[in-house]
Formats: C-alpha cells, structure tokens, sequence
C-alpha cells in the first residue's frame, strides 16, 4: 500500500530488545507511534543530509514504531531511546513518573509545548461513502461498522475516544449522554488492533468496516496512494490532537550524543522538518509555513483535551486506567 523505499540510514525496528550497547555517538534511536513511518522516512535522511552539511559526521537514525502508549511504556520500562516523539503529552509525562528519564517540565524545552505539528481525528470512508456516514452520528448507527485502535494501547485510540465523547459534550450534551454515545461506537467496532497503522490495515488492506477514524495525516496518505478506493469525511467538530517531541535525557547523556539528539529534535521546528510535516499531512505550527499550505487542511471546529476534560492526567484517570470508563463501556 505505501510505498516501500528503503535509504541509507535508516532501519525500522520491529523489535522492542533493541540495547544501548548497540548505539555509537553518531547514531539515535527516535522510538515513535505507528502512523509516522512514512513521515520519518523522508524526515531522516533531511535531517543526516542537514548534520552531513554542517559538521561533516554521517549520522545513523534507527526508529521504532507502534501503538504510541505501548511504546512509550517500553520506553519507561528500559528501551534505550535517544528521542521519543508521540501523538500526546502523557505519553511522554510518563517517563519522568515511571522512571526519571526527562525532568518533569520538558514540554517547556521546545516551542508549542513541544509540539511541532499536530493533527486531529477523521473518517476514512469507502469510495461514494455508501453509509452516507457525515458526522459522528452516523458512526452509531447499527448497520454501521468502525474501524478504531485500541485507546488502552494507541494515543490514535484516545483520541478517537475522546473525540466522540467530546462531540457530545460540545453539543450540549452531558456526561451520561456521551457515555451512552461512545458505548454505542464501540459496540460497532468488530476489532480492536494495538496501534494506528494495524487499524490501517484492517480497513484498507481485510477491507474490514464502513468507516476507518484515525489521525489526518494517516487517511490523506492512505487516499494519495490507493485514490478511488476511499473518500476522507470532516465530522462538525474533532479533537486537536498534538504531537510532542523530546530528548530522552538519561539515555542520551549514556549514549553521549545529548548534541545530536538536541539538535534532532530541534529540526523538526525548522522550516524544512516543518514543510516535510506538510507534505505528509500534519498541520504545521511554523506560521509561515502553515499558511504556505493552509489549503491543505479543513479549517473545522477543534476542542483540546483539556477543553473539554479538564488536563490529560483527568482524562487518562477517569477513562483509560484499568477498571475505568473505556473498560466499562467496551465488553467484548
């Protein structure tokens, strides 16, 4: 489905026993969510051309994706990343409270809190849209099935989640009213996979359900290379889903590339890592940069996290913690 070049420098890691030992000071592991493949392909070898130029050292990036949670708790839990870049702060916030690896206030590091792009949730619906699926109504009807990661294991997941429970909350609904609307989507969702990219797969590739909800960037992507197999729906309104990034710290200084890494990190926010982010459909926060392609991208109603869930450690505590809401509402 996408297309499969492989450059010098790059090698994707399926395997989460990736060791420090196997890192030199030239080298980093970026450990990111699933539906920046293709993003990290084109952003890393722009980034190794870019230190080439100015230091003359030829740079090695290894990356590891999938489900953003899932990796950010093997990150946690001992996977030596020089950076992690994710689809949401908490995912991030947990390497300092599991294990120290960052200080606590890192998204005061970078700009936007960190956060170079961001994007939100849409559908990716069959060509012609058969169900006629306009808004998130339609995706609780019962002849209609969805397409939705996991939200215990996929930042993607969340924010589906949460983005249909804030369409309630948004439209005057209350609390009790957008349960009962989330519980009737997810009893539509046939499959849980882990992560984005999964999800991706069982849509498009097992042409599984009627409706695929996922970030932007991944359906456009997925539109520019199968075409006329599948439309792009904009619900009324949708969550803003933003995509921080940052130094792991205490692998970093282990590895002894804290420069590199830094450096890193930083391009994503330069002019030429945020015109990579939109030609791959993720809504750029360098001003100049955004309105060059403000065509590309529907101006709709957003709502953030905390707009309508008071912080992201509220949302996480009330519906993603074992025994909390998503568990009770999805019984499968």
């Amino acid at each position: 489905m996408y297309k499969k070049s492989i450059f010098a420098g790059l090698l994707t890691i399926s395997s989460l026993l990736f060791t420090g030992n196997a890192l030199a000071n030239n080298t980093l592991l970026n450990v990111s969510y699933d539906v920046t493949r293709e993003f990290y392909k084109d952003f890393n070898p722009s980034f190794i051309n870019y230190w080439k130029q100015k230091t003359g050292e030829t740079v090695t990036i290894n990356q590891s994706h999938g489900g953003s949670s899932k990796q950010a708790r093997s990150v946690a839990d001992g996977l030596e990343a020089d950076i992690i870049s994710m689809n949401q702060a908490p995912d991030i916030d947990i390497l300092y409270d599991r294990s120290k690896l960052i200080p606590k206030d890192w998204q005061k590091r970078l700009p936007n809190a960190s956060s170079p792009t961001n994007s939100t949730t849409v559908f990716l619906v069959r060509k012609g849209n058969p169900k006629h699926i306009k808004d998130w109504d339609d995706l609780v009807k019962p002849e209609v099935s969805v397409v939705i990661p996991n939200p215990k294991t996929s930042g993607n997941g969340k924010y589906s989640y949460l983005a249909a429970w804030g369409y309630i909350i948004k439209k005057g609904g209350n609390e009790a009213q957008a349960k009962d609307f989330v519980a009737k989507l997810f009893k539509n969702v046939p499959v849980l996979d882990t992560g984005g990219r999964g999800a991706t797969t069982t849509f498009a590739q097992r042409d599984i359900g009627d409706a695929l909800l996922t970030f932007e960037n991944e359906v456009n992507l997925i539109k520019k290379e199968l075409g006329d197999k599948f439309d792009v729906v904009y619900p009324s309104t949708s969550i803003l889903a933003e995509n921080p990034v940052t130094v792991v710290d205490k692998f970093a200084i282990k590895h002894k590339n804290q420069a590199l890494a830094q450096a890193y990190v930083e391009y994503h926010f330069s002019e030429a890592g945020q015109e990579i982010a939109a030609q791959h459909y993720l809504r750029p926060s360098l001003p100049a940069v955004a309105d060059k392609y403000k065509s590309r991208f529907r101006n709709i109603e957003l709502f953030s996290v905390n707009d309508v869930f008071g912080s992201w450690s509220k949302a996480q505590k009330v519906h993603f913690a074992d025994g909390a809401l998503f568990d009770q509402i999805y019984q499968r």
